[in-house]
């Protein structure tokens, strides 16, 4: 079994969108597997392929202002899917409708819908708030024969509920290459057919209409900046269902989005994460 490097990275302030950014960074520099937490980040490499010069060029370069402390330890080869199952990612159920697992667990609890996430990284198995407040919408709709999009898509969980539910058809857009292959293996394993997967950014938007529902989990900054983009491909009467910020960030959101024609509909708070629904 190969050994690994487990680094440890300390953020001073420490929130989503930072861990986010260093995930994204780190992937860039060949880590694996990200865990964040309220204090930071804790991400593998291979051991071979670890680099402190490029970890230490990452941490000063970051590009917000931010304390981040770094320390790292070998970790000798190990059954990599047990330390996963073990430590940090177990079955979750949503609403007794939908149980999110990994292809190495046992003992699954029976559920209407049965979603296996195979995560390279932590993002997206659904344990986090933001990721758990839209599944839970999701479940809620009538998704039957509905075209949607789902931006920035990471482990696909989104995209392949919607498909299991009857979407016609998904496209999934996904900036980060790792998170992309990572998504497009989870959509393998769960046969979701209706599902489209793009590599890119929000210029990927130019090529689809007739949108009746289009997800972000992001973050409130992208959001903002990509909310025309995101309106260019709604049909009339479709609701827009974002995430990733909190209830606070709720009017700066719309701020932006009432003036390209979007309506207040509803939210739902989770450990102050929200769930924000629009409709168009």
């Amino acid at each position: 079994m190969n050994d690994y490097v487990e680094v440890r990275l300390d953020l001073s302030p420490c929130d989503e969108t930072r861990t986010d950014i260093l995930a994204a960074l780190l992937a860039e520099a060949g880590f694996e597997s990200f865990v964040p937490d309220s204090e930071g980040l804790t991400a593998y490499i291979k051991a071979e392929a670890f680099n402190d010069s490029s970890l230490k060029e990452i941490a000063g370069e970051f590009p917000m202002e931010t304390d981040i402390r770094t320390s790292w330890k070998t970790v000798e080869g190990q059954d990599w899917n047990k330390e996963w199952e073990k430590n940090y990612f177990q079955p979750i159920v949503i609403d007794n409708q939908c149980v999110i697992h990994s292809s190495f667990h046992r003992d699954i609890p029976e559920c209407r819908y049965d979603i296996v996430i195979d995560p390279k990284m932590a993002f997206g198995t659904g344990h986090h708030a933001t990721t758990s407040l839209v599944l839970r919408r999701l479940l809620s709709m009538n998704l039957e024969g509905n075209r949607i999009v789902d931006m920035g898509t990471g482990t696909g969980i989104l995209s392949i509920l919607a498909s299991m539910r009857g979407a016609a058809r998904i496209d999934a857009i996904e900036i980060d290459e790792f998170a992309f292959n990572n998504a497009v293996d989870n959509v393998a394993l769960n046969f979701a057919e209706t599902v489209r997967l793009h590599l890119g950014d929000a210029s990927e938007l130019q090529r689809i209409s007739g949108v009746d529902l289009f997800i972000a989990n992001i973050n409130r900054n992208i959001i903002t900046a990509d909310l025309p983009a995101y309106v260019g491909t709604l049909s009339e009467g479709a609701e827009m269902v974002l995430s990733g910020f909190y209830e606070e960030d709720i009017p700066v959101i719309l701020s932006v989005a009432e003036p390209l024609g979007l309506k207040y509909d509803s939210h739902r708070v989770m450990d102050r994460w929200t769930c924000l629904v629009l409709k168009y």
